[in-house]
């Protein structure tokens, strides 16, 4: 059941539409249970002037204030919790790279949740069943897995990977390119490196971009920071707080400052 009496708003230099009038013009596509506050808004023209549908799957719900830009697909039973904004589409410079603004496809699987707060960019699949946390930030170009859990005000920023049951704990910047295979814990605020030299806004050189990667299985405790191009190997155990320079074996236990293997993983 479908609630409609917000107003039309003015949204930068879009034009937002309420869930009756995107309905009318066309571009809301809800099955039948599908619930949507009538406080939700929805955008579905980017900056270039391209409309995009909205479709939302049957059990689906957005809550009061969720911004929902076209493109974005909600499947069965998922949820878009209060103050959320979903399929924002990238806009202006970022690591040698112009975002003209332009919309794309979002997918939301069924069943998973975005919590309040959420901001969710454009050309974004986040699988079945995954929960991701409050106040989190998930940039252009992001996959997730089924069944993983993302927790609050975790950033994982452009084109970075994330497989199936991983748990990423809050508080954790994962930089562009991040590559964590299936099965992985992640504590809570761990910082990851993809840039060697610090270049990024030199006028002259662009920056050759090598991100961290977390194979299957792999535990990382909390307050690690890991650089440029290292590899965390299957079932490897990184102790807290430890400074990761190198790879991490498979199966070996490396902690310290910087990290050093001090035999197998437990």
């Amino acid at each position: 059941m479908r609630d409609h009496t917000t107003r039309p708003l003015a949204w930068q230099t879009s034009v937002v539409l309420t869930a009756a009038e995107l309905d009318r013009a066309g571009l809301l596509r809800a099955d039948r249970g599908a619930r949507i506050s009538r406080f939700a808004v929805f955008v579905p023209s980017d900056a270039r002037g391209e409309r995009r549908p909205v479709t939302v799957g049957s059990g689906a719900v957005i809550g009061a204030f969720a911004v929902i830009h076209g493109g974005t697909t909600i499947g069965s039973q998922g949820r878009i919790e209060d103050h959320a904004v979903v399929g924002q589409p990238e806009l202006g410079y970022a690591v040698g790279h112009v975002y003209d603004g332009s919309g794309g496809v979002t997918m939301i699987g069924a069943g998973a949740v975005i919590r309040a707060g959420s901001v969710v960019y454009t050309d974004v699949c986040v699988g079945v069943n995954t929960v991701v946390g409050h106040g989190a930030l998930l940039r252009t170009g992001v996959h997730i897995g089924a069944d993983t859990q993302l927790g609050h005000h975790l950033t994982v920023e452009r084109t970075s990977r994330i497989g199936r049951e991983v748990r990423c704990s809050p508080g954790s910047h994962l930089t562009g390119g991040t590559r964590i295979a299936d099965r992985v814990f992640l504590g809570a605020g761990i910082r990851t490196v993809n840039d060697k030299w610090l270049i990024w806004r030199d006028p002259n050189r662009r920056p050759v971009l090598i991100a961290p990667r977390f194979d299957t299985g792999a535990k990382v405790g909390s307050g690690c920071v890991v650089l440029t191009g290292v590899t965390v190997g299957e079932y490897a155990l990184v102790g807290a707080g430890s400074l990761v320079t190198r790879d991490v074996p498979a199966r070996t236990l490396a902690f310290g400052h910087p990290a050093r293997v001090h035999g197998d993983a437990p």
